[in-house]
């Protein structure tokens, strides 16, 4: 494959699969140019396939939060690959995943393993809708929860990238039953709830928005969340599939001290492999198949070289971890804002542990999508394909956020503030 070079391979690909891609926002769309089709990677560092070298902070969108090529990651891959790579029946190695993720998701009593964050969501939203008999279902503007039908609507990430509002190919009957409030905005909840709270099966929502670009909850706004539900009988749901063992120990529900009725989760739980999960109260999850009614499978779930990948990344994320983590993202984040203040550069920046989302705009407050929206793409554009040039890699999208892990060294966060600085003085 080394032969051949990222121009040659999307040209090949175009051919094969639509767009080029096996995912919408690796197409460059919303920072134009030619993906880059990439070969290998350790630690923090990636490199292509023509052979140039690249700082990462996406992660593979998350879940390498310990790093490329982690030792013990791989060996664990590698070891439970040589005893049995799929067997579709039960394995310790998941029960004792379940273990490690319930013991440190708050709300959490019992699991369900899937193999993919869309898988999570789409499968937690049957289950609000079959425990409660409702049908509405209540998200958020510039949320994105997978590519189910019931929730690409004003979904955030790829679609906004894209400039695709809805999809086709989901019937306007179903679409007629997902609500959606501005993120942030508890009086359009409240009033959404007025008019249908005895039909909404459930909320929801990223407690950390990440597919518009790293949009804190304000103070309150969770809570509120989990008193209205409560209030009309519906469950709560959180989407942590990004935050889940990223922003904390236990999630951003540790993080805010709100307990969600069901939560799901993916990316960090498979350090890699492609893993989903959704889990909440005994009560609720006693309702999914084969113990209620509520059916839900998956012949490779819980494939035991993903769980594997899984308990091994788990296993290195203590409270040492989270409080170095923290450090890097305060170090990268602080230095951004500096170089971009000094060269007179309209920027804002969202933060929490281990994310960050970087708006070029005038606005001092990044709250909703509305706010998302009024910021330049253009000038996201430019700084993307500057620091590609200077050979660090971020989101290939304005709606991403970017990703710190352990492999970024306080020299990986200086060379990129470096790089910063030049990219800063043209934009």
């Amino acid at each position: 494959m080394s032969h051949q070079n990222s121009e040659s391979l999307y040209q090949r690909a175009l051919e094969l699969m639509p767009g080029g891609v096996n995912s919408p926002v690796r197409a460059f769309r919303g920072v134009g140019g030619t993906p880059i089709f990439f070969d290998s990677a350790e630690g923090a560092m990636l490199t292509d396939v023509d052979g140039n070298k690249y700082i990462d902070y996406v992660s593979s969108w998350g879940p390498m939060i310990r790093g490329f090529s982690n030792e013990e990651i791989v060996t664990a891959v590698i070891e439970q690959a040589r005893k049995v790579m799929s067997v579709g029946a039960p394995t310790a190695l998941e029960v004792d995943l379940a273990a490690a993720v319930v013991g440190r998701i708050p709300s959490m009593d019992k699991i369900r393993m899937v193999n993919s964050g869309t898988e999570a969501t789409m499968s937690a939203i049957r289950l609000a809708r079959g425990y409660t008999g409702r049908d509405k279902i209540l998200k958020f503007q510039g949320c994105f929860h997978g590519h189910g039908d019931s929730l690409l609507v004003k979904a955030g990430s790829g679609v906004l990238t894209l400039g695709l509002p809805d999809s086709p190919g989901v019937p306007g009957d179903l679409a007629q039953h997902t609500l959606t409030a501005p993120f942030n905005d508890t009086e359009s909840v409240d009033e959404l709830f007025e008019r249908w709270g005895d039909s909404i099966a459930g909320v929801i929502v990223e407690p950390i928005a990440g597919n518009m670009g790293c949009v804190l909850p304000e103070p309150g706004f969770l809570q509120h969340l989990r008193d209205v539900t409560l209030r009309y009988g519906s469950l709560l749901i959180f989407d942590e599939v990004m935050t889940g063992f990223r922003v904390s120990h236990g999630g951003a529900q540790e993080l805010y001290g709100v307990n969600p009725d069901l939560t799901t989760l993916g990316k960090v739980i498979g350090g890699g492999m492609p893993v989903g999960a959704y889990g909440g109260t005994a009560r609720i999850m006693d309702h999914v198949a084969p113990v209620g009614p509520v059916y839900q499978s998956g012949t490779l779930s819980g494939n035991p070289v993903a769980m594997a990948s899984g308990l091994a990344t788990i296993a290195g994320l203590n409270d040492e971890f989270y409080a170095n983590l923290q450090t890097r993202t305060d170090q990268i984040v602080r230095g951004l804002r500096m170089l971009a203040s000094d060269q007179g550069v309209a920027m804002h920046i969202n933060d929490v542990c281990g994310m960050f989302g970087i708006f070029f705009t005038e606005q001092d407050r990044i709250t909703s999508y509305d706010e998302v929206s009024r910021c330049s793409s253009e000038t996201y554009s430019k700084f993307f394909h500057a620091m590609l040039d200077q050979g660090v890699y971020f989101a290939p999208s304005a709606y991403e956020v970017a990703f710190i892990g352990s492999q970024h060294s306080e020299d990986t966060v200086d060379a990129t503030l470096a790089a910063a600085k030049s990219v800063f003085s043209t934009l």
